[in-house]
């Protein structure tokens, strides 16, 4: 005679009785772990080996990233991925010129032949690698080097600082186009006492000639009764754009410096030298354009 216990599961089968009283929805994952997905979905990582390819610890120390022990070292932990699928094991081989290689998500320039370096350009020198009026010009400063080098933007004569050159056209247009909205960073030595809504008027755009512009950020260094000293940064790329910021305000630039471009800083750069970025600093260029 059957008792009400018999329709009651067995302790080893509860969870599968109160389950079948609940609509059919998605299960919830269990807490801590990743849901897991069915054998039929699982997706492999890709295979990124080139058999014929270079060993991917020598790619990685050509580019400069240390000894060859020292970059296996970096991809037995994990640190390296090529076009999205990370690496461990040290016998990968790759084509860097086609395979595309992140350090700790900084992309590495992995061809050797591309240069890119920054100058702390004088004033009195046009943006120009060879002017036809014979003025000075950007060509004195690398006419020690093999690479066909061209500017990354420009600067106008009057003004001096930071200067990106390169052989990179790919990071070149980037860094150029509007789209991606590289802050620059200017230090402006401007005439008289700078009131206190100049930088709110300039967060917020002032009307020139050519349309409305506006700075990112403002910050006042210095001030004293006859002139200041003002950090500013901003993306545009229009000729002139700061002196002719301040002019509109009635603050005309006596002295202006470019500090910075994206990640890259002027430093201890002295006036009229050049230096070749590291593999680092080219990453982060290349991520702040999306490369």
């Amino acid at each position: 005679m059957s008792t009400s216990s018999d329709s009651r599961p067995e302790r080893g089968q509860r969870g599968a009785g109160r389950g079948a009283g609940r609509a059919s929805g998605p299960q919830r994952p269990t807490l801590g772990r990743p849901a897991r997905r069915p054998e039929a979905e699982q997706v492999p990582d890709r295979d990124v080996h080139v058999a014929d390819g270079i060993r991917l610890q020598k790619v990685l120390a050509t580019a400069g990233l240390g000894s060859r022990r020292a970059c296996e070292i970096l991809i037995s932990a994990g640190r390296v991925t090529v076009d999205g699928v990370q690496v461990r094991e040290l016998g990968v081989r790759i084509d860097p010129t086609v395979n595309v290689v992140h350090l700790d998500g900084m992309r590495i320039q992995l061809d050797t032949s591309l240069i890119t370096l920054a100058l702390n350009k004088p004033i009195g020198v046009v943006s120009t690698m060879h002017d036809p009026e014979g003025r000075p010009s950007l060509e004195q400063f690398v006419a020690d080097r093999d690479e066909r080098l061209f500017h990354i933007g420009r600067l106008d004569a009057e003004t001096e600082g930071l200067l990106l050159l390169t052989n990179d056209g790919e990071l070149a247009n980037r860094l150029a186009h509007p789209s991606h909205l590289v802050p620059k960073t200017y230090l402006a030595h401007v005439e008289g006492r700078v009131a206190s809504n100049v930088g709110n008027k300039m967060l917020h755009g002032i009307m020139l000639e050519d349309g409305i512009a506006k700075v990112d950020r403002y910050h006042i260094v210095d001030s004293t009764p006859q002139a200041a000293l003002i950090e500013i940064v901003l993306h545009e790329g229009r000729n002139r754009i700061v002196r002719r910021l301040f002019e509109e305000l009635g603050h005309p630039v006596t002295r202006l410096v470019r500090t910075q471009i994206g990640p890259i800083r002027l430093g201890d750069l002295r006036t009229g030298t050049v230096r070749v970025l590291s593999q680092p600093e080219v990453g982060s260029l290349m991520a702040q354009v999306g490369m």
